[in-house]
């Protein structure tokens, strides 16, 4: 009883207006999509896709709570110009924010976890691989939004493509930029910046610009 009054407790107009444009009707009509009243819709021009097998609930958007952080002040928002593709199961939590540009592909694999008060932004591709974590204040970012030129006019810093890999645990207040690309298995230390491509897998990645500074590690959630 209590875990159907949940469920109904979820069905609000922003969760049934997401279901219902994006989705089959075969498949809206189970709600696979939470959206918590918390949560800004700024743009919804784009498309969504799931890959897994559809059940009620199995993507939330702007649920949970962390005791460091005022959810009756702080909300989420979903801007979605682009392709926005889940291959299963995914939690964003509180104030959690997710910007898809218009030609652009988030692509986030099962079991993915974002705590709260973090930040994607995908004005390229990114791609989040299966059974990850990403802790609270965390951004994730291809594209530096701004264009930067030479005296010829050629642009200097396009936008770049960000894989993460399967298992991945990202701590606080990280920031993943673009060209990263991340292992299967690692860990990034809390407060660390990533802009280039990691090719140790398992290990321990930290620091400002980061780098591998351990390997052959395991971690639990």
């Amino acid at each position: 009883m209590a875990s159907l009054i949940s469920a109904l407790s979820k069905i609000n107009f922003k969760t049934l207006l997401v279901n219902f444009k994006y989705l089959p009707f075969r498949d809206a009509i189970k709600l696979p999509i939470f959206i918590s009243r918390k949560v800004y819709l700024m743009d919804l021009k784009g498309s969504i896709t799931i890959k897994g097998e559809i059940a009620s609930g199995m993507i939330r958007i702007g649920y949970g709570e962390i005791g460091i952080f005022d959810r009756k002040n702080s909300r989420s928002i979903l801007e979605l110009k682009g392709k926005l593709v889940f291959e299963n199961s995914a939690k964003f939590g509180q104030a959690c924010k997710i910007s898809v540009g218009e030609r652009a592909t988030l692509t986030i694999g099962d079991n993915l976890l974002v705590t709260a008060e973090s930040s994607i932004a995908c004005h390229k591709k990114i791609t989040i691989g299966h059974d990850c974590l990403i802790s609270w204040e965390v951004q994730i970012m291809d594209t530096d939004f701004h264009k930067i030129k030479d005296k010829t006019g050629l642009i200097t810093n396009p936008d770049k493509e960000i894989k993460i890999g399967n298992r991945v645990w990202i701590g606080s207040r990280c920031t993943i930029l673009k060209g990263s690309e991340i292992p299967e298995g690692c860990v990034i230390a809390t407060n660390s910046l990533t802009n280039k491509k990691f090719k140790v897998s398992s290990s321990i990645i930290g620091g400002n610009p980061a780098k591998e500074i351990a390997s052959d590690i395991e971690w639990e959630a």
